[in-house]
């Protein structure tokens, strides 16, 4: 298998830090290309049980420091000498994971999860879950040992 593309999905938690770490090291080793993705779903209008609407302004703050968090993370892998292409989207993180990685044509996933069991898992769900069962290229899932 030729890795030349790996898509590397980041909530910004430890989780993420970690598959992006690992994600750096398969990069260097096959000489891929990384895309830095980052999804977040917000609904169209939002109001309280007061009916009080949350500014739009609000959602433009979530998008922009999002994108700053995205370049960063880029400036860390251009710092290794690695390339790397960050991609953000508002839409659901598991479907959103598997249409970039159809539209780029990635060759690998790699991402974190927080291995939630029980009802936290039930209530939850798990977009590694998800991912998994419905990405179009192999999945590499890594857990960081912390909660």
């Amino acid at each position: 298998m030729e890795i030349r593309q790996i898509l590397v999905p980041t909530d910004f938690s430890s989780h993420a830090d970690k598959a992006l770490d690992a994600a750096m090291g398969l990069a260097q080793q096959f000489n891929a290309k990384l895309h830095l993705f980052h999804a977040y779903h917000l609904p169209v209008t939002v109001a309280t049980p007061e009916h009080v609407v949350i500014p739009r302004d609000f959602w433009t703050s979530v998008r922009e420091a999002a994108s700053k968090k995205l370049a960063g993370l880029v400036e860390k892998v251009q710092r290794e000498g690695l390339e790397a292409e960050a991609h953000l989207t508002e839409m659901a993180a598991a479907p959103a994971i598997t249409e970039i990685a159809e539209t780029l044509g990635v060759d690998l996933i790699v991402m974190g999860t927080r291995g939630n069991t029980g009802i936290k898992h039930v209530l939850l769900g798990s977009v590694a879950e998800r991912t998994l069962r419905t990405a179009p290229c192999p999945v590499l899932t890594l857990k960081d040992g912390s909660k």
